[in-house]
Parts: structure tokens; sequence; C-alpha cells
């Protein structure tokens, strides 16, 4: 008997539509399913504005929630409601085809309020506030919150000149006004437009089934946009606008993004394009250009900040602002790149024919091999690799991953055991330990090493008054003492790293999971009971 799939939404008309297409279109590819409607924080509390709730993903939490529980198979999103980074254990299984992605304005009466000093716009988006503020500071903005068809009547019950919406919302239901105006300016928010589905990571009939509604442009597209995002704040606390958009003559990917201060008095934008099997690194140069010409003083500038602290804090990998806000408000930190990644080319002839057992040790060595080779021109029969989330990107981009270890001691313990053949290509660093190879050429296994990405250090030297450092790799403990003293405590993703800073510091601690936010709170129970 085949699994129903229990596709879970929440209950608005909207959200109910979306769930509908979802379950059309897996329909069609004969899959049995069902609805289940859950109410959602955001749906429940209307009486403050998203960004005072201080819960991440507002709309999408109970969903999360009810997919931990075996409750759902699947949980559809309106995407742009969907924090950036996803809950242990749920993915990203289906992104569909986007739809319009503008704003635009549902008119009370005309347009004429346009050339008047005073009118009122409704919106409950701090980025439509301040992107309205930005181009009429003059006028005034009222919070609405609410679904589709809530909002559309308190903009009828009050003497407003009009409110914001997102095009796709009205359309999809079939309650966009004639007369509503089409905001072009407006840069709208990150993955506007996008319906995704999230499953449980574990769950492999659901993945296969959500992978064949997958649209791959779209998918580019707005992981580039959340990207962004990710990069300089992460939530829905800062006015960022972001759309990345395919032009189908040059095959080139265009990116606008937008940062302002929440009163729209202050903002930065910027504009870049790159080739569509390029771009790799666009979110990633766009947001450091938006930082760079003082965009992280300004989201800094708008959040209240304890004077109060029970302990300084440094971060060897930049934080998004939503990162550094997962610290305890008794906690100060700030972030830099102590390392820098590149890519290097790898001569064709590396991979011209196939390579029975590979090793890859982190993402950086699988963006690295992207960057030089499709998927196809990869022919590897055994993938062996270290970490989870490692793990999850080769199968995303590669293929089958045969089997994957915490740390590289234990893979090469591992390979030494039960690796079938006497040779083995190790894609890895210019700098890395060299426990794996030397485990394995003590037993009698060749490792054929290809350097296929540098990393750089990029040291500086922090203040005297930080008790603990947050390290990421060994690279990046050996970075930071190029100018700095092991007299803080050191705080390691993981074990590899743990025994690098041991070898220098009196105090370590290690995460129980290797990730930026585990890190955090490892810090956060070290510092405050």
């Amino acid at each position: 008997m085949q699994k129903v799939i229990r596709i879970g939404t929440r209950d608005s008309e909207l959200a109910l539509w979306q769930a509908n297409k979802v379950q059309r279109m897996l329909n069609e590819l004969e899959y049995k399913t069902e609805i289940v409607p859950i109410k959602s924080t955001g749906d429940i509390v209307l009486n403050k504005p998203i960004y005072q709730l201080g819960i991440t993903g507002v709309f999408t939490r109970n969903l999360d929630i009810a997919l931990l529980n075996n409750e759902i198979d699947i949980a559809v999103h309106s995407m742009k409601d969907v924090p950036t980074v996803l809950p242990e254990g749920i993915i990203q299984a289906a992104v569909l085809k986007r739809a319009n992605y503008s704003d635009i304005l549902v008119l009370k009466d005309t347009e004429e309020f346009f050339a008047l000093k005073e009118a009122t716009i409704a919106t409950g988006s701090l980025r439509r506030k301040a992107m309205w503020l930005n181009r009429f500071p003059t006028h005034t903005v009222v919070e609405l919150r609410g679904n589709v068809n809530t909002r559309l009547q308190k903009l009828d019950d009050n003497d407003w000149n009009g409110a914001v919406f997102a095009a796709a919302g009205l359309e999809r239901i079939g309650k966009r006004p004639a007369g509503a105006v089409n905001l072009s300016w407006m840069i709208s928010a990150p993955a506007q437009g996008a319906i995704m589905v999230a499953s449980l990571a574990e769950d492999d009939f659901i993945k296969d089934a959500c992978e064949q509604l997958n649209h791959h442009e779209t998918e580019v597209c707005v992981s580039i946009e959340r990207e962004f995002l990710h990069r300089l704040e992460g939530g829905c606390t800062a006015p960022i606008g972001a759309i990345a958009y395919v032009d189908e003559k040059t095959q080139e990917i265009n990116f606008k993004g937008v940062l302002l201060s929440k009163d729209g008095k202050k903002k930065i934008e910027v504009a870049k394009n790159a080739s569509l099997d390029k771009h790799r690194y666009l979110a990633q140069d766009c947001a450091d250009y938006i930082i760079n010409r003082g965009g992280k003083q300004l989201i800094l500038d708008d959040i209240d900040i304890e004077e109060e602290t029970s302990a300084n804090v440094y971060s060897t990998k930049s934080l998004s602002v939503s990162q550094a806000k997962l610290f305890h408000n008794n906690i100060a930190s700030d972030s830099s790149d102590f390392i820098k990644i590149r890519s290097n080319r790898i001569a064709p002839k590396v991979v011209k024919d196939e390579i029975e057992n590979v090793i890859i040790t982190s993402k950086n060595g699988v963006e690295a091999l992207l960057d030089n080779f499709t998927k196809d021109e990869l022919n590897f029969k055994n993938i062996f690799c270290v970490g989870r989330r490692t793990k999850k990107l080769i199968q995303q981009k590669l293929g089958p991953v045969n089997h994957t270890e915490k740390n590289a001691e234990k893979l090469a313990d591992y390979l030494s055991k039960e690796m079938k053949g006497d040779q083995v290509t190790y894609f890895c660093s210019d700098l890395h330990l060299e426990t794996l190879p030397k485990v394995l050429s003590e037993n009698k296994i060749i490792v054929n090493e290809v350097e296929a990405y540098k990393t750089m250090y990029s040291p500086m030297k922090i203040d005297n008054k930080v008790d603990g450092v947050l390290f990421y790799s060994p690279s990046t403990i050996e970075s930071y003492l190029q100018k700095n003293s092991a007299d803080k405590v050191a705080f390691c993703i993981g074990e590899s790293t743990a025994k690098e800073a041991k070898k220098h510091f009196k105090k370590v601690e290690v995460a129980q999971l290797p990730t930026v936010e585990s890190v955090i709170e490892l810090v956060n129970s070290h510092y405050v009971q």
C-alpha cells in the first residue's frame, strides 16, 4: 500500500491555495496525498508587528514542529517567510517555479495622493515601510497585519490611501484589484513569489517525490537571494530586499540588493551579474559590497544593545546579524573571517577516467570541484566524506555517499579496514591535517592528493578584553595565532579543531554539533548560568 503524503499548511486562503497546488502536482505524479491545516503563530498574534514577536520563522515554526513530531510529511511555505537556517533535521525538498515577485500598491481611491506631502500607506513589512519612506519621506506608514483577506478588509475599513501587497499573493487567489499599481522601484523580499516544500532529511520516499517538483532556475535564484539575506541579517528584523533572475538572452544571473535603515533615511544598494555557471560568489560579493559601505553598522544602529556584559567573545568566521543575535544578551560578540577560500584550477586529466575511491572532507572541496567541472564530468564510483553537511551537499550536487564520519581521523580508520582497492583520490586544501593521508599510507593505501582549493590566512589583532574565541577549523586557529595570544577560552566546532586548539589553549570546549549555531549555544552555556 502506497504511503499517503500528509501536506502541512497554514489555514489561510493563500496558504491553502499553495498547498493545493503542491497536492495537484503530486497527484499528477500518482502519489496519494491529504492536506493537514495548522495554525501559525503569525496568524494567531495580530496585535504586534512581525519583527517584534521575537520568534524565528513566525509563519513556519508550527509547521516545523508538526514535521519533527511526524504529524505531517511535508510543509508548504511562502518561501519569503522561511528562515535562512532551517531547523536541524528539516531540509528544503523542493522549490516550485516562481510566480510574480513584485510588490503592488492597492489603492483606496486614486493615485493623486502621490503628489501630496501627506498620505497614509499600510504595510506589515519592515522592508516595504523603509523603502516607501525612503521614496516618500513625508508620508505616514501604518501597521497592517493578518492574512490577505483580512488586510484587504482593513484597507476598506480605514482612512488610508493604500496598502502594499505581494503581487503573487493576490494573483494566486484571484483578488488583485484592477487598479493596483506595480511598484517597480521597490526591490522585493528575498524569495518573494516562490513556494518552498520542506521535509525531514531522513525521509527518502518524500525527498524523491518532492525532487520531481523542483524548478532548478528558481532554486538557483532564490538561493542567491537568501544567501545575501543570511550574510547581512538572516531574519525579518532588518529592511533587506533582494532579487535575482536569469536573463534568457545572455544566460546571466542579474542581481539587485538593498539594505535600508528602519526609518528609510539611509539606503545602500548593489547590482551585479554573473554567468549561470559562475555564480558561486555572487551573493557573498554583493553582501560584502553592502557591508563594506557601512551596512553592518547601519543594521547595528537599529538594534538595541545591552550595555552590561558578562563576557566578550570573537568569532573567527563572519556571523550574520541573525547568528550574532543568538548570543545571550549579556554576551558581546564580534566576528571576521580569519581564513578565505578560493578554488584552484583542476586539470581535466584528473577526472578524465572513472575514479574508484574519492575523499572529500569539506563543503569547500565539493564547491571547488563544481567550479571546475559539471556533475556529468565527475565519474566517481565511491565517495567518502567528513561531516553531515558535506554529505548533504555531495548528495545534492554529485551523487550518493558511500560512507561518512564526523572527522578525518575516524574516516581514515574506517577506510583502512573497509575500503576496496589500494588507491584513493583526496580533494583537499593546500592546508590540511596530515592525519588522514598518514594513516592510509601506513595501511598500504596510496593517497593521490589533489589541491582543489586554497586556504588563505587573513588574521587580525583582536581586543585584549575578549574572553573567548570561536574556531571552526584548525586553519582558523593557525591564522588567529599569527597575531593573537592563546590566553582565551577556545570554543571549537568539532574534534579536529579541538585537537589543534589543545596544543595552544589551556581551556578548550567542543560543540555538540558541527554547526555555527551549536558553537554559539556552547558559548551561552559556558558564560550564562
